[in-house]
């Protein structure tokens, strides 16, 4: 038996828009008796978030998308609010990739704040690009008086270990970080449609395809400069000075794939964020 099935562009573009995801999931931390421990969670669609037990600070809070992946038309929302004196180290439970777009882009949305005195590590594992996606991402973070921050953010454009390549798509990333309603960091990255020729250029990656961003606020950053160059040796670079009355880190890393970029992205985190260390699920 055959059947012959005919759709329209109309009604095969309502189709994809009827299968994305929307989804969005909020976490609040609170330092109370003595530990920073969960004050509220909220899950919809398929954004989920679990907290493994650790039993020591900070608290361990891990995303999942479980949908899999983004695609174009995909909508997904973070937020973390990390009280007073409370500690946190957010993670992913896997890389997070990009698929190819059919019709839009995939768009993730994350907003962190963190209160008095308290300390965040924003730390997902990396973002995986694959040809012809299209992907852009805010990242906006409000730190009160004394509050500190890690946040990193790394990406691959294809993986070279499997013959991958993300010649062309869109992709871009938007982070403003504010210190007592004071802006201290802004900074837009953007690329496409024609990637791999723009990532090959040395004024962006040199034909390096994976890359890693690293920002810490902090009352003490200066004395991480040279143990933090250090390990990043000639893959990158890093800065320190004061902005708006805090201590501002920024590194940069750079490699030929993934596995490169990781060898010196987890010791550089680990040396960023003290004696928290590295969430457990990037040392599996």
């Amino acid at each position: 038996m055959t059947f012959n099935v005919s759709l329209s562009a109309a009604a095969d573009a309502a189709a994809i828009s009827s299968q994305r995801v929307a989804a969005r999931a909020r976490i609040e931390i609170e330092h109370r008796a003595g530990r920073s421990r969960l004050a509220r969670l909220y899950q919809d669609g398929a954004a989920k978030i679990r907290l493994p037990d650790t039993g020591v600070e900070p608290l361990e809070a891990v995303l999942i998308n479980m949908a899999g992946g983004l695609t174009g038309g995909d909508r997904i929302g973070w937020e973390v609010a990390v009280g007073a004196d409370a500690r946190a180290s957010i993670t992913t439970q896997a890389c997070e990739k990009v698929y190819r777009a059919l019709a839009g882009r995939a768009e993730v949305d994350v907003r962190l704040t963190v209160g008095h005195g308290g300390r965040l590590a924003w730390l997902p594992q990396e973002t995986i690009v694959f040809d012809r996606s299209a992907f852009s991402r805010s990242l906006d973070v409000d730190l009160a008086a004394g509050a500190e921050a890690l946040v990193v953010e790394a990406t691959v454009f294809g993986r070279s270990a499997m013959g991958e390549r993300a010649r062309s798509g869109l992709f871009r990333d938007r982070w403003r970080i504010r210190c007592e309603g004071k802006l201290v960091h802004a900074e837009e990255f953007s690329v496409g449609p024609e990637m791999e020729t723009m990532l090959a250029k040395p004024a962006s990656a040199g034909g390096r395809i994976a890359m890693a961003t690293l920002l810490l606020i902090s009352g003490e950053t200066e004395v991480l400069v040279e143990p933090a160059r250090r390990i990043i040796g000639d893959d990158g670079g890093i800065s320190a000075w004061n902005v708006a009355g805090t201590g501002k880190l920024l590194a940069r890393l750079y490699a030929e794939d993934g596995y490169q970029l990781r060898k010196r992205l987890m010791p550089l985190v680990a040396l960023l964020n003290g004696q928290a260390g590295l969430p457990r699920l990037w040392s599996l």
